[in-house]
């Protein structure tokens, strides 16, 4: 690789820093240029330049995390870009590497040639022995062997002088950036939002096509998601785009076996005690397939797992195995109605609201018996959807929430308003009580400072008291 090629993709990663946000000279630097490419540091793969964190010394061992370019000496040979961590461990940063935000940060902007740690704040697990004995990293297995336990997150720079290379370059400069906080207008922060939205921000939810094709090939699914984002709703659409006819019933704590698939009860009209059989919701939809066979039927079941699933499906368990032939084994839904597997026109839908702690676990037989879909809150393209406190609180959530966490954020339903008077009194009676309702429960509490700043802000609220 020649010392042009290194110099000119120096001089790109550092006007993209000051693109970024980034100050470069004087006592107020945003960072301390780490650069070693001489000869020697070349021939043996030690060769490496990179940005430190301004506190630090200009060599030496440092702290922290760094922005970290491994070069090659052949024009044809791969770099390696990597967010690092100094060798001296954490000083400042270890808060900061405990933030799932900073992991899906880099995690967006990392391809099939790349690798990240599940714990950036972990610095004593080497990468991965698939990722290190990569053929085409053999010439940078000496940096690689020092630093394995130091680099959270890599990408290998097939050709770092190519546009997909110089794109690799300034994403990871842009996630450095965001990291550093160097943005100082908004001029730097949509210039750091334009790079990674090509990485960030794809269709964080199934098209509605895909999903379509999805029921028609799998028939069960369950939609599961935050509260707020429209499972239920997306559920209805989809009868519609199957132009099915829809069975619909919400689960709770009760529904039992004896009203969702077949049961008795006490004729309360007759003279004397008697009984009569009462056909659960399943069975008049599988009849009304059964009888209709040019229509598609949809049983949309809400709330799918706020009840006991094994008790309300008792044997008919069986009958949503997936492309499975019991066509040796009857089952008797009712006295009058046998069936050996469920309708070609029978499609189920359930929906879950992953925020709901009170909720019975789900079977994991009956899992694989459905395909899951998650529904994830989203921008949306509307004229009555409020843009700026839908993604503050995204914002906050993606930053601070654990993964778990994540199931708790408002959804996109939350935000939809026709007047500046309506979205406060939405984010006062219903956004602010479910938060409120978290930090107390002890949950979001790496959040709970962002989250109270956005109360302030936006209705002059604070969530402590």
């Amino acid at each position: 690789m020649s010392n042009n090629t290194i110099e000119d993709i120096k001089k790109f990663i550092i006007s993209e820093a000051e693109r970024f946000g980034a100050k470069t000279e004087g006592d107020k630097a945003s960072f301390i240029l780490r650069y070693n490419v001489g000869a020697d540091a070349l021939n043996d793969n030690g060769a490496f330049l990179g940005f430190i964190s301004p506190r630090e010394e200009s060599s030496g061992r440092y702290h922290d995390f760094s922005l970290v370019i491994f070069p090659s000496k052949d024009d044809h040979l791969p770099w390696l870009i990597c967010l690092g961590v100094g060798s001296s461990g954490f000083k400042d940063d270890y808060d900061l590497s405990k933030r799932p935000g900073v992991r899906r940060l880099f995690s967006t902007i990392i391809n099939h040639d790349g690798y990240y740690k599940s714990d950036f704040s972990d610095i004593e697990s080497q990468l991965p022995k698939s990722f290190r004995s990569r053929a085409d990293l053999v010439h940078l297995q000496n940096t690689i062997k020092t630093y394995s336990s130091l680099l959270p997150a890599c990408q290998i720079l097939q050709n770092p002088n190519s546009s997909d290379g110089r794109k690799a370059i300034s994403a990871f400069v842009a996630a450095y950036a965001k990291l550093r906080e160097w943005p100082t207008n908004n001029k730097h922060r949509k210039a750091i939002d334009g790079i990674l939205s090509d990485y960030s921000y794809e269709e964080r939810n199934l098209p509605d096509i895909e999903l379509v094709d999805l029921i028609k090939n799998r028939k069960y699914l369950v939609l599961y998601g935050p509260p707020g984002t429209g499972k239920t709703r997306l559920a209805k659409k989809l009868c519609g785009l199957l132009s099915a006819k829809p069975f619909f019933v919400q689960f709770h704590a009760e529904t039992s076996y004896a009203s969702f698939v077949y049961g008795i009860e006490p004729d309360l009209e007759a003279g004397e005690l008697q009984y009569r059989s009462n056909n659960g919701i399943l069975t008049e939809a599988i009849e009304y397939a059964l009888k209709n066979e040019n229509t598609n039927v949809l049983l949309i079941i809400d709330e799918i797992n706020r009840a006991n699933l094994s008790h309300v499906l008792g044997p008919a368990f069986y009958l949503f195995e997936h492309k499975q032939d019991f066509s040796d084994v009857t089952y008797n839904l009712t006295p009058t109605l046998a069936v050996n597997k469920l309708p070609e026109n029978f499609y189920v839908i359930g929906t879950m609201n992953t925020a709901d702690r009170s909720l019975a676990i789900v079977d994991f037989a009956l899992r694989r018996r459905f395909a899951w879909i998650p529904v994830k809150p989203e921008p949306i393209i509307a004229d009555n959807f409020y843009i700026e406190p839908f993604s503050a609180m995204d914002t906050i959530f993606n930053w601070n929430a654990n993964d778990l966490e994540l199931n708790l954020q408002p959804g996109h339903s939350y935000f939809f308003a026709d007047s500046d008077k309506e979205m406060k009194a939405r984010i006062r009676y219903e956004l602010y009580p479910l938060i409120k309702e978290y930090i107390d429960e002890g949950l979001l509490l790496s959040a709970a400072e962002d989250l109270n700043q956005f109360f302030l802000d936006h209705i002059g609220l604070s969530l402590f008291t």
